[in-house]
């Protein structure tokens, strides 16, 4: 559905995240839920809310936060069931509050069935195909196959054992080891997102946020991050033909579905690749948000923005902080406003 002045309403709508497990409880056990949230859906409503982004909701181990996702097509029951996540869509739709749900393409859980049947067959299962499983280096192969640091820090390469109990192979996780990468050169993993897109907005969902947008493909030969060299998992050129073949599902719906990504690119033109006309319909300011608290760099980063997007003709959005990102009801009670990771860090004074 467009706005009133026929534009799409994602081009303008005010996005407010829910991270499920922390907004409201329904139930009373201390852990917030579906119901939760559909209790205080007026409430949002008064805020003059036009779409929620929910953090993911899917069965999970937990080991990050619910980014390790077990199954993309139910909810975790800690949080209800998947009637009641419809029944929420369309209780949000009455309002007039449309729904993003998120969706983490890069790895799933170990706990996924696919990762379960890839260590559960040996190094022959097909299922090691659709992940990045790769012998060691050295005479035992009891070396990493690469030195890459993940985006946590550290390692990103776990050894597997085998079913017969000697070491096996290695697979590959840009963030923690609970959480295997999906190898998306394998059709299998292409189509399965596809599926899993439709599934959502069969439900009656308006916007897909991708998580770690920029990850998915890798160079399969397996080269070190080297100054001067393209680097080996972050913003290769393929991964754009997968956002145009989910903007070809997103189309086939009516109602103006939106893809949404998580994009952290500190180059403006590289950013605004992802947001051409056949591919996301926008992305995470992650330039706007990292800024610091200073009208000069404000207005650096808002001319350079609107000067990145216009070519492709899409929004900016302007984002101040969510689930990874220090809240800037603290960060500009500091000293330094900026944000990074390297510098987030818990006890940093804030002046209130």
């Amino acid at each position: 559905m467009s706005t009133a002045d026929g534009s799409p309403w994602w081009r303008g709508a005010v996005i407010y995240q829910v991270y499920p497990r922390s907004f409201a409880d329904g139930n009373g056990d201390g852990i917030g839920d579906i119901a939760g949230i559909r209790s205080r859906l007026n409430y949002l409503s008064t805020l003059g809310v036009d779409a929620i982004w929910f953090s993911p909701w899917y069965p999970s181990p937990m080991a990050d936060a619910g980014y390790d996702v077990a199954d993309y097509r139910d909810i975790d029951p800690v949080f209800g069931t998947l009637a009641e996540a419809e029944a929420l869509i369309a209780e949000a739709q009455a309002l007039g509050i449309r729904t993003i749900v998120d969706v983490v393409p890069n790895h799933c859980s170990d706990a996924h069935p696919w990762f379960q049947a890839a260590l559960a067959g040996g190094p022959d299962a097909p299922e090691r195909d659709l992940f990045w499983f790769r012998p060691g280096r050295g005479p035992n192969g009891d070396q990493r196959p690469t030195d890459w640091i993940g985006e946590f820090g550290g390692e990103t390469w776990t050894r597997t054992t085998n079913p017969d109990g000697t070491p096996g192979d290695w697979y590959l996780h840009l963030f923690t080891a609970e959480q295997p990468d999906f190898n998306w050169d394998h059709p299998r993993v292409r189509a399965e997102f596809e599926d899993i897109l439709r599934f959502w907005f069969d439900r009656g969902v308006d916007g897909i946020r991708i998580d770690s947008a920029g990850l998915l493909v890798k160079d399969g030969s397996l080269p070190e991050t080297l100054p001067g060299r393209p680097h080996p998992f972050r913003d290769l050129d393929g991964v754009h033909e997968i956002y145009r073949a989910w903007r070809r599902v997103a189309d086939e719906y009516p109602g103006d579905r939106a893809l949404i990504g998580e994009v952290w690119m500190p180059d403006r033109q590289r950013f605004a690749n992802y947001l051409r006309p056949d591919e996301l319909h926008a992305a995470f300011n992650f330039d706007f948000l990292g800024c610091a608290w200073d009208a000069a760099a404000l207005r650096e980063s808002i001319d350079g923005t609107l000067s990145a997007h216009a070519p492709v003709g899409a929004p900016a959005t302007w984002v101040l902080s969510n689930h990874d990102v220090t809240r800037h009801v603290t960060r500009y009670g500091r000293a330094d406003t900026t944000f990074s990771f390297a510098a987030k860090r818990e006890g940093i004074p804030t002046d209130l």
